[in-house]
């Protein structure tokens, strides 16, 4: 299984997606003082969750 690590922000397209905001206020603390915003970790789970699925 491949480990999550926080993203530096990459080159992106704008999609628009709704979150619980309890997921929304978890995210914020974990990237909180690191060179990565919101879309990035939800990008970089992303392709760890479809890797996951591939390795199943």
């Amino acid at each position: 299984m491949k480990e999550f690590k926080i993203p530096n922000v990459p080159a992106t397209t704008s999609k628009t997606i709704r979150f619980p905001n309890d997921v929304i206020q978890s995210v914020e603390n974990a990237i909180k003082g690191r060179n990565c915003n919101f879309s990035a970790f939800v990008i970089e789970a992303v392709r760890v969750a479809l890797e996951n699925i591939k390795e199943k």
